[in-house]
Formats: structure tokens, sequence, C-alpha cells
């Protein structure tokens, strides 16, 4: 297994280089959302209009301080807002603004058109296969390194 592993370490290598030059590319031609950022859009849409910053920090795993460095900078640029919390003065909710469903919706068309290109020669039981086992590699790759609540993604950026 030892060359097996070895071999799906270099080819995850040139999936994170693909990725990076996907993330590059869109960011290029899509700049309507700045570099970074569409994660944490993304987040925010999809936990809808009960989102407060302490939520994208959990499900993340990203520090505080990046996520609100990111939340601030999405605000400047009018792809989401700050909503009062009823319940706590203190505390806002965030939410995805028309502007930011477009750009939302302009780059997961991107991203479709670029994948769909991409995967031109693959069958549907292909696709399905490397859907359930990137699935798969991920939530084992959490269970192999202990699963810990508490890390966070900021060493990885």
């Amino acid at each position: 297994m030892e060359s097996g592993a070895r071999e799906l370490g270099l080819r995850l290598y040139d999936l994170v280089r693909s990725v990076r030059l996907l993330k590059q590319r869109r960011a290029d031609e899509r700049p309507a959302i700045p570099p970074g950022m569409l994660g944490t859009l993304v987040q925010i849409d999809q936990l809808s209009s009960d989102c407060h910053a302490r939520d994208l920090v959990d499900r993340t795993r990203l520090d505080a301080s990046t996520i609100s460095r990111s939340v601030t900078a999405l605000v400047a640029q009018g792809l989401v807002e700050r909503r009062p919390d009823p319940t706590d003065r203190r505390a806002t909710f965030l939410a995805v603004t028309p502007a930011g469903r477009a750009a939302l919706a302009d780059s997961h068309r991107w991203y479709g058109e670029v994948i769909e290109r991409a995967l031109t020669d693959w069958t549907p039981d292909e696709v399905a296969a490397l859907v359930a086992a990137l699935g798969r590699f991920a939530g084992d790759i959490e269970v192999a390194l202990g699963n810990n609540d508490n890390d966070t993604l900021e060493a990885a950026r």
C-alpha cells in the first residue's frame, strides 16, 4: 500500500495545483468576487439568513480573525450585508446581497462550464465514482487526522 499511498500523494499534489490554477483563472475572468472569498460567500449563502460570523468559524474551521477580514471585504464589495440580530444587540446576521447572489451564480456557472469541459470524455458512471470516492476520501482524511474540531485550516492555506 505504501507505493499506492505515495502515488496518491503525487496525484493529490497535481489536483491541488489544478485547483489553484482554476481559482486564479476564475479570479482573473470573473473578478466580481475577490480571490479567496468565494468559499466564504458560498458558506454564508448556505447558512441562509441566520448566519453569524461564529457559524462561519465553526463550519469552515478558519480563524475568527480570518473570517472577520473576509466578511469585511465581502461587505465592502457589496456582496454581503450585516443585519441586526433582534435577540442580541451586539451581534449581526450575515446575508448575501442580490449582487452577491448574481456573482455566486456567475461563478457557479463558470466553474460548471470548466468542469463540464474537463469531463467531456468521462462517462456518467466515472463521474459518479469520482464524486463518491472524493467524498469518502475527504471524510477518511478527517478521521485519519483525528477529526479534531479544534483544528483550523489556517496553516493549510
